[in-house]
């Protein structure tokens, strides 16, 4: 709710959806086609790496950022290896600035 209030403030035109675990967010990307997606990596049955990555493998011109306090280069090459990035929590005024250049200016 934290990273969808910080979204809306400074993209107010975005619908956001929500999911409850990983399998909602695969779900729920496959239903509805968002251009972009954020996830923690502590969910519910399966992790949000790898709900990510699977989504990721279905598709791939959509951009996932993962949240999480676990910030190990481990998980940092994980992401990067399916085509996702990982943004530190706490969510912050700088996290979601990553995460919006990100949505928006990476390629």
């Amino acid at each position: 709710m934290l990273i969808r209030t910080h979204i809306l403030v400074q993209r107010p035109d975005w619908v956001i959806f929500e999911a409850v675990c990983g399998e909602d967010a695969i779900e729920l990307a496959d239903n509805e086609r968002p251009d972009y997606c954020t996830m923690d990596i502590n969910m519910p049955g399966i992790s949000g790496t790898d709900a990510a990555e699977q989504i990721l493998s279905k598709h791939p011109l959509m951009k996932i950022v993962i949240f999480s306090a676990n910030i190990q280069e481990t998980h940092k090459n994980r992401a990067r290896s399916f085509g996702s990035i990982l943004v530190e929590k706490p969510v912050t005024e700088k996290s979601i600035a990553l995460t919006l250049d990100y949505f928006t200016n990476s390629k």
